[in-house]
């Protein structure tokens, strides 16, 4: 279906994944990952054969690596991923000024381009986040990625021969993730919390609740983006169901046959959001998108892939 295609941040948790999935499926395709390995790791590479491309993209030179019209799919999900850190500038620059170098670089070619935005753009809002609802980011890597949007809504109307669509990301967790430490899932890190015979810590009281979704279901929502050419500008990637971090606690003491109860403290963090939830219905309409995935069946996958622990 294409000759070349481009991962932008392809050793990174979801990048990986994406890799591994778009071999299976276009194993004639020639694909070109790019990723100065900050917030990757080689070890999600290793079963993959495709050409790296070490750098950062901030300062990337596209000229010297790629003619104008070489590549015509692009998937970025190339990002400084930790929501924790409020360098507001470390942020604008890794998320908001590399992509912007992208679609620089783009301009006025018919390349199809998806990029990874994420639902911190909802901000503090509680309960089921529409795409028609109002962004209001809480932090600055929620600002960020509303920033790409925007970016990305003028690039669009600059080119409209092209098609550009942003999938904002909700709770994303499964393999190749672990090197992530701290900026991990909660799932991986309630889980080894767990195995390590010590009482997982939540904010108090573990009722916050949220859109975990599994990382197949997030590639596959990726991928059918690009095959149905899909014309909307931004769409939801979910499991369409909220789930509360007691509830991730329940579901891994079932699967590890353990009994571990939390221990609560307050949290530290004014725009913590208590409550993300897919709207679905743009998705499912558009890509025909259904995820495949509870949370049980999920955590389940994850543990029977050696990739939990």
């Amino acid at each position: 279906m294409w000759k070349k295609i481009l991962v932008t941040g392809g050793a990174g948790f979801i990048g990986s994944n994406l890799v591994h999935e778009i071999q299976r499926m276009f194993p004639e395709c020639d694909l070109i990952v790019i990723d100065d390995f900050s917030s990757g790791s080689f070890k999600n590479m290793l079963a993959s054969h495709c050409d790296v491309i070490a750098e950062d993209l901030y300062s990337f030179q596209w000229e010297y690596y790629f003619s104008k019209n070489e590549i015509p799919l692009v998937f970025h999900l190339a990002s400084l991923t930790d929501t924790t850190v409020v360098d507001e500038r470390r942020q604008m620059q890794n998320n908001v000024e590399a992509f912007r170098k992208l679609l620089r670089f783009f301009s006025g070619t018919p390349t199809r381009i998806i990029y990874a935005s994420s639902a911190a753009v909802y901000g503090k809002a509680s309960g089921r986040n529409r795409i028609q609802d109002q962004p209001h980011p809480a932090n600055p890597y929620g600002f960020s990625k509303l920033q790409m949007e925007h970016l990305a809504a003028a690039y669009s109307k600059e080119n409209p021969q092209a098609r550009i669509t942003g999938l904002r990301y909700f709770n994303v967790y499964g393999p190749r993730e672990a090197h992530k430490g701290k900026s991990s899932s909660m799932i991986l890190q309630i889980a080894k919390q767990i195995k390590e015979g010590k009482a997982p810590r939540l904010f108090s009281f573990g009722e916050q609740k949220r859109d975990f979704v599994y990382v197949a279901d997030v590639v596959k929502a990726t991928i059918l983006t690009a095959i149905k050419d899909c014309p909307v500008a931004v769409l939801n990637v979910g499991s369409g169901c909220a789930k509360s971090f007691n509830d991730v606690i329940q579901i891994l003491n079932q699967i590890l046959k353990t009994e571990a109860k939390a221990e609560y403290f307050p949290c530290p963090y004014p725009f913590y959001q208590v409550h993300t939830e897919a709207d679905l219905e743009l998705t499912q309409y558009h890509l025909g998108y259904i995820p495949e995935y509870s949370l049980e069946r999920g955590i389940e996958a994850y543990f029977k892939s050696g990739w939990l622990f």
